[in-house]
């Protein structure tokens, strides 16, 4: 449910197979003003296979409906949107997650930022990458293999510390499930599920092409990377079907 201050907005809300999608012009300046005025917010990124997940899953769609902001990630999410008479650009997860990174920069007083998903390693060299890119960035990180006593320790940590902004890269949907149980840990937080974004900026991985993101098919340079993919994303064709009967 969206907690919203008098100087920012009213995203306006469509549904998409009963779930929200909000509707901005700039997520960045929203998100941004929410930071400044320390308005806890979780963010979803939502795309196809996310929408079809939450079909079979009523906890995960529960999440996405208590989001503060879900955002339009997938170009599945894109075409549904515009086939009802909206026209709203593809707003990457990464891409946004990025953009807020790059906003801290002018900061005269850089937040606390904190990386946690991954495999070992993994948000250690993210996080190497964007100190070397902003210096001034304090960023806290963990990666996701953690035993049960581990993840006690680092809940500890992330509470002691308050980091303003908390990126959770465990996929979808652990990230999500993992958010909505741990953000009432720091309260003022804005939490975003990055997914894969860390493996990108650790060197890892890649994104695709700008001409693939460009004309939307930024999932076929994933199932290029991942082929193990290709189970889950047989829910495409479903969710364009359902799409095009004007669920």
């Amino acid at each position: 449910m969206l907690q919203l201050n008098n100087k920012l907005p009213e995203p306006q809300v469509f549904s998409l197979f009963n779930l929200p999608v909000h509707l901005l012009d700039d997520y960045i300046d929203w998100l941004e003003e929410r930071l400044k005025q320390q308005i806890g917010t979780h963010v979803v990124t939502i795309n196809a296979e996310m929408t079809m997940l939450a079909e079979a899953d009523s906890n995960l769609a529960s999440i996405i409906r208590q989001a503060n902001l879900v955002v339009p990630d997938g170009a599945g999410v894109v075409l549904y949107l515009r086939l009802h008479g909206i026209k709203q650009n593809r707003c990457p997860g990464i891409e946004l997650a990025e953009s807020l990174l790059n906003r801290l920069e002018k900061n005269s007083n850089p937040e606390l930022i904190c990386f946690y998903g991954g495999k070992p390693g993994v948000a250690e060299l993210a996080a190497e990458t964007w100190q070397q890119k902003i210096p001034r960035l304090s960023i806290m990180q963990q990666h996701g293999y953690l035993s049960g006593e581990q993840e006690q320790q680092w809940l500890k940590s992330l509470q002691a510390a308050q980091p303003p902004l908390i990126f959770v890269g465990l996929g979808v949907p652990r990230q999500e499930l993992w958010i909505q149980k741990y953000r009432h840990l720091c309260p003022n937080s804005i939490w975003i599920g990055v997914g894969g974004s860390f493996d990108i900026w650790a060197g890892n991985k890649t994104r695709a092409p700008l001409w693939l993101r460009n004309n939307n098919l930024e999932w076929s340079y994933r199932l290029y990377q991942e082929p193990w993919r290709w189970k889950r994303m047989l829910v495409l064709p479903k969710f364009l079907f359902l799409s095009l009967l004007g669920k």
